[in-house]
């Protein structure tokens, strides 16, 4: 099974980030010493115990610090074995599958920088030795299934399927803060049918409430990055009530997601309905390029002007206001101009791909997307009674906003104060991000840059339109996952 996009593009902008010279990963940096981070992760769980009231009736929980790379990689410490062997990973709730790198990892450059699984070591391993792969936004993982006793803060989960990986095919896992990843997305996603952490907990009885969930801190100078809790939730790191909404498809953390309002004023896309996926394993907040280029223009983010976008608008721009005035139906503009092959189902399948990667394929797909964020955004602007010529003016300036091919996009630190509150509408309330929420800083050589947390990635139909709330949104809200209830519940953090 391929995983289409959570990890790839958090993985992605983390590689963005170091080839644009705006992180200080090094490959001649020294691997991350995990007992000296595990003996700090277990002076804070007794922090945790002591001085934070776990809200979770008079069952079993287990509070799991986090460490927080630059607001874009989350990370933790468990445990493989017997005696356990310790390893950092990222939880991801966009996948399902536990991975470590092997001590049979001889090929791949990620394994020499990361800590390695060596099963004579172990007295509790079973061989299982299934091959499998998985497929990331930016590379692919390879190696086989084994079967140990699999240790997460106080708890032991015991003969937990997971693998051993023997390939590392991208640069992205050589430059990664962690060994490997442990998903805590449903058993529908999990390559091999192995059973998600989550679900072997409850199975085996360890957990008395069939929840997790997550405090994310954004900053990054604490020595505390966040926490995940097993079984529970932790009362210290949010306020008010959860506001919690039906899981609609499992899989996935996939919720449903009302309109996206800047400023308080609709962008019109999502008004009826979009999809959107929970993802504690992207970093920022991807969605339909339509509306994070309003967002971008909004924001006064800099982007690479799309070439094609603008001929749409310059060629084709008159025909659309006038067919929009004349009732035509907005999904079938498109098609009515020969832009595109059917009416608004046009690349319709199984493949996830951001507009820009469908500049790779023919140059009738690219325009025939371009036509419809044309159609939405004239649309919009008819709703405002605005005159053609405001109309495309405004649609070129969206154009100009396109997000560049690897989908970040830039702000001026000295706006902040001036940008737009963004605004996601779920469960019928308005959770709202403000620009200091939104815009990640990064420094370097004694210089900060701000980075838009909105990255371009679409979802055609029927799946999509598609949102991934990941970090950005999750540092915001306390996040609970109730696989329990099948719901997932956002509090303001704290």
């Amino acid at each position: 099974m391929e995983k289409k996009l959570v990890l790839g593009v958090i993985l992605l902008w983390a590689l963005i980030v170091s080839c644009e010279g705006l992180s200080r990963i090094s490959l001649t940096k020294k691997k991350l010493d995990v007992d000296t981070l595990r003996a700090a992760n277990a002076a804070r769980r007794q922090h945790f115990s002591q001085n934070l009231g776990l809200a979770a009736s008079s069952g079993e929980s287990d509070a799991i610090p986090l460490s927080n790379y630059l607001d874009a990689q989350y990370f933790g410490v468990i445990g493989v074995g017997s005696p356990p062997q310790n390893f950092t990973v990222i939880f991801d709730t966009g996948s399902s599958n536990l991975w470590v790198p092997s001590a049979k990892c001889y090929f791949s450059v990620a394994c020499y920088f990361h800590h390695k699984y060596k099963s004579k070591k172990s007295s509790t391993y079973t061989e299982n030795g299934e091959s499998c792969k998985i497929t990331y936004g930016s590379g692919s993982i390879s190696g086989f299934f084994s079967q140990d006793n699999v240790q997460v803060g106080e708890l032991t989960v015991t003969d937990q399927v997971f693998i051993e990986t023997t390939r590392e095919s991208s640069l992205t896992f050589v430059l990664a803060k962690f060994d490997g990843i442990l998903g805590l997305g449903y058993p529908e996603i999990s390559v091999g049918n192995a059973p998600p952490l989550w679900y072997s907990m409850a199975e085996q009885g360890l957990i008395e409430k069939n929840v997790f969930s997550f405090w994310l801190n954004r900053d990054e100078e604490d020595t505390i990055g966040g926490e995940l809790v097993f079984g529970g939730v932790d009362s210290k790191h949010f306020t008010g009530q959860h506001t919690y909404v039906n899981v609609t498809q499992k899989g996935y953390w996939q919720i449903e997601m009302g309109d996206l309002l800047i400023d308080g004023y609709s962008t019109g896309f999502c008004s009826g309905g979009c999809a959107a996926i929970v993802d504690s394993g992207t970093s920022l907040l991807a969605g339909p390029t339509t509306i994070v280029a309003q967002v971008n223009h909004a924001i006064g983010a800099e982007g690479v002007a799309s070439v094609e976008c603008k001929e749409i608008v310059n060629e084709y721009g008159d025909m659309i206001i006038e067919m929009l005035i004349a009732q035509t139906e907005p999904a079938k503009v498109c098609s009515k101009l020969n832009l595109c092959a059917f009416d608004g189902s046009h690349s319709v399948g199984n493949p996830i791909k951001s507009v820009v990667e469908m500049t790779k394929e023919k140059g009738s797909d690219l325009l025939c997307t371009a036509c419809e964020m044309a159609v939405v955004w004239m649309e919009n602007q008819l709703r405002e009674n605005a005159t053609k010529d405001r109309i495309l003016a405004y649609a070129n300036q969206l154009c100009e906003k396109l997000p560049s091919p690897m989908g970040e996009s830039t702000v001026s630190c000295d706006e902040i104060g001036n940008m737009p509150d963004i605004a996601f509408t779920i469960g019928g309330k308005t959770f709202t991000l403000t620009p200091d929420q939104y815009i990640l800083k990064v420094a370097e050589a004694g210089q900060t840059m701000c980075i838009s947390g909105f990255m371009a990635f679409d979802i055609p139909a029927p799946r999509g339109p598609l949102w991934i709330l990941g970090d950005v949104f999750m540092g915001a809200y306390h996040t609970v996952f109730d696989f329990g209830n099948d719901k997932v519940g956002f509090a303001k953090s704290a």
